[in-house]
């Protein structure tokens, strides 16, 4: 391999570009809709979050560490510098596998976007929301990017990419809300490239999990501030032969795809593949619950009528959820579809009251899941990153009745997105832990009217406890 150094990065600039010279106007109509709605969804699963124990243990620590009184702390009366506001804000969002995922770049895009882009609004009192909104298309259009350009390889190879991809996100929402030319976008894009990190294996019971989308938030939040201030960083970051991110998170040349950079930037809206969760656990899980619910929609049953089911889907729902369930903390529980499939049979949801420390290891679950069978189906590995959540499921119950379904999009997805009416109450609903009723309401009323906020510095103040 060949170590000369080249500062060609015609995909890296090529994004900085975009980033830089997004315009409000420029946005079509159906995107700044959208995006409000997911941005009012992550903002429920942070205030959410706010009260859970790796959250508190976050804000403990970094409180303890930190005098700063600079940002909020969402749906908690604590300030702290724009860095660790970031940190734990997006640890909350993420916090409970409540949050949005942009299936086929593999993206958690609220979390990392969201938390710097809402510190810097701080930072600089009088950013419009019109402003906000371009700024959070910015962040919103550029990780999921990544994730296609680097396909399910990235992640099959152990990496957690909502935690290595987030940091590109959250440094072109933070970029653009701080209003850098091009070039200092490339060098916030080369600042956080270079902080990418993140492992899978957090995935089997580890609250760090939780904590990725936090610490890209704030590698993101770094790279824009930095690059402000004239530091820099490594023009081809994406681009590099030797030591770039995608040579160096892809096994070989031909496992990622460059192009996909800057495919359509400004014409296809990634933006419109964001999809929301309406279960309280990891994407990969959702397209089997669905079935299982249009199942016992046709034909009523529960735990006590199952004998057997099998699950067919792809290499990633093998290795990201299919493995046999061992009781490890939430984390692993909200991940394993198994437990997901046992818990969805007893309870008749799969919601934020099922998933408590007490249930991770019930007896009833844990039995349960053992008539849950995961295999992997080449067919639908094979369809590609789109299809990856595609799954055939097939039911056997002790009467001999066989059912079988296939699905290929949950509910909340970007083929089949939910109404306003759904998005606002499971943010409503979501809210409620951390603040009061008028204030939910202001809040919601805030971020859907966010075209007329005359200064965005105003949401924080609405997140505060």
């Amino acid at each position: 391999m060949s170590h000369e150094a080249t500062s060609d990065n015609p995909y890296t600039r090529g994004i900085a570009q975009f980033v830089s010279g997004l315009t409000y106007e420029a946005i079509p109509q159906e995107v700044k809709t959208r995006i409000k709605l997911l941005m009012l969804d992550s903002l429920g699963c942070a205030l959410y979050g706010a009260d859970l124990q790796w959250s508190q243990m976050l804000q403990k620590t970094l409180g303890r560490v930190d005098s700063s009184q600079g940002c909020q702390v969402w749906g908690t009366s604590q300030k702290l510098s724009a860095p660790h506001a970031a940190l734990i804000n997006g640890t909350q969002v993420q916090g409970f596998e409540l949050d949005d995922v942009h299936r086929a770049g593999v993206l958690h895009v609220g979390a990392v976007v969201l938390p710097s882009l809402i510190a810097i609004s701080e930072m600089n009192p009088g950013m419009s929301g019109k402003d906000f909104i371009t700024a959070a298309v910015a962040g919103y259009e550029i990780g999921p990017r990544v994730g296609l350009c680097m396909r399910p390889d990235h992640i099959a190879q152990g990496w957690h990419s909502g935690a290595t991809l987030g940091v590109f996100s959250s440094a072109a929402g933070a970029a653009r809300g701080l209003k850098l030319d091009v070039d200092k976008t490339v060098h916030a894009l080369g600042i956080a490239g270079t902080q990418a990190a993140g492992l899978m294996a957090a995935q089997y019971g580890a609250m760090v999990k939780r904590m990725h989308a936090g610490r890209a938030s704030q590698s993101g939040l770094y790279g824009a501030l930095l690059a402000e201030s004239g530091f820099t960083g490594i023009l081809n970051v994406l681009e590099s032969e030797y030591g770039g991110f995608c040579t160096t998170f892809s096994r070989s040349q031909d496992r990622f795809d460059l192009k996909e950079l800057t495919a359509g930037l400004g014409e296809i809206w990634q933006t419109m593949g964001v999809a929301l969760k309406f279960y309280s656990c990891v994407g990969s899980n959702h397209t089997t619950l669905d079935a299982i619910r249009e199942m016992q929609a046709e034909k009523p049953f529960g735990a006590k009528e199952v004998k057997k089911i099998s699950v067919h889907g792809s290499q990633v729902t093998m290795d990201h959820v299919g493995w046999k369930y061992a009781p490890q903390g939430l984390t692993s529980a909200q991940l394993n579809l198994p437990y997901c499939i046992a818990t969805w049979l007893l309870d008749g949801d799969c919601f934020v009251d099922q998933f408590t420390e007490a249930m991770v290891a019930d007896p009833a679950r844990m039995k349960l899941s053992e008539v849950v069978e995961v295999h992997h189906d080449d067919s639908i590995t094979r369809l590609g990153a789109k299809f990856r959540h595609k799954v055939r499921v097939q039911v056997t119950l002790n009467d001999g009745t066989q059912m079988e379904r296939t699905v290929e999009s949950a509910r909340g997805s970007e083929y089949k997105f939910a109404s306003e009416k759904d998005i606002v109450e499971k943010f409503e609903k979501l809210a409620a832990k951390s603040l009061p009723p008028q204030q939910i309401e202001a809040l919601r009323d805030a971020m859907l009217g966010l075209d007329s906020l005359s200064d965005a510095s105003h949401i924080a103040k609405l997140l505060a406890r």
